[in-house]
């Protein structure tokens, strides 16, 4: 991901205002970096199937980071999970202000549209990109979810309704991500497979992320952990032991699915998902 690292601040946002920290907090929560997982799975959709495509489909993959970075930026947001941590660095609302940090999470969504519509494609390929990212990242998609995590707060759910809050909150995008790269590469059924493939992986993200919460210190997780304790998660539901064995059941039918794929596609995706699947094995050893 070294070229898309350089590529995203190359285009960070260079705007100039008479207002005293817009700008940089624009680039605050771009620059702390991240693990660019969004981007990361477009991208390596395109480089299986078409890699003379690559240096356009950078701008799809920036609008997923973009849109992503933006719901991370309110998600910390007082009303909501009111964290003081994300990648290792102080939150937009404490390293600022609030108001900044809505603005600023206002700023990157829109930008991101901004960006995709600037991409080197035909305008229906650009089309399809733009529905694609707004369809899951937005009111039937990560909004959504969030919605839901925060009205059902202290409400515990059942199980099912708590797969349909994350798997809108978190899977819709991952999912996204996947089908955008098949958009860009022109295989559209390709995309429709790597989309429900995109949704059980998202969903895994989360259980693993919601066992990381309770397993990893502030300083590992580069956020707030041992703060879901209200939320609707997978463990304060499911408890730790059994979200591990959801969690496993997920990687082993998602490593399986990826054996299916076309050799192309399965060395990317294998590769770069490797250090994914079974990450919430790492810290645990349950």
């Amino acid at each position: 991901m070294r070229n898309f690292e350089q590529f995203l601040l190359d285009n960070l946002p260079a705007s100039k205002s008479i207002h005293p920290t817009y700008e940089k907090a624009l680039r605050n929560m771009l620059e702390a970096g991240g693990k660019r997982f969004r981007p990361a799975l477009l991208l390596g959709v395109v480089r299986a199937y078409n890699p003379l495509l690559l240096g356009g489909a950078r701008h799809a993959a920036y609008a997923v980071e973009l849109l992503h970075t933006y719901s991370l930026i309110h998600d910390d947001l007082p009303a909501m999970d009111d964290s003081p941590l994300r990648r290792g660095k102080p939150t937009l609302h404490v390293a600022f202000d609030e108001v900044t940090a809505i603005l600023v999470g206002d700023a990157l969504n829109t930008y991101s549209f901004e960006v995709l519509s600037n991409a080197p494609f035909s305008d229906y390929t650009r089309v399809r990109l733009i529905r694609e990212l707004a369809g899951n990242g937005g009111l039937n998609g990560m909004v959504l979810g969030q919605a839901i995590d925060c009205y059902f707060e202290n409400k515990p759910l059942e199980l099912e309704d708590i797969k349909f809050l994350h798997t809108n909150k978190t899977a819709k995008l991952i999912a996204a991500s996947l089908k955008m790269g098949a958009i860009v590469v022109g295989r559209e059924e390709l995309g429709e497979k790597l989309y429900d493939f995109g949704l059980k992986l998202g969903l895994l993200f989360q259980i693993q992320d919601d066992i990381l919460d309770v397993t990893q210190t502030n300083e590992e997780a580069g956020k707030l952990t041992n703060n879901d304790e209200d939320k609707n998660s997978f463990v304060t539901i499911l408890g730790l032991e059994e979200s591990m064995r959801e969690a496993n059941d997920l990687a082993d039918e998602l490593t399986n699915e990826m054996s299916g794929f076309e050799e192309s596609l399965q060395n990317e995706l294998s590769s770069l998902l490797s250090k994914y699947i079974n990450r919430h094995k790492t810290k645990t050893g349950i």
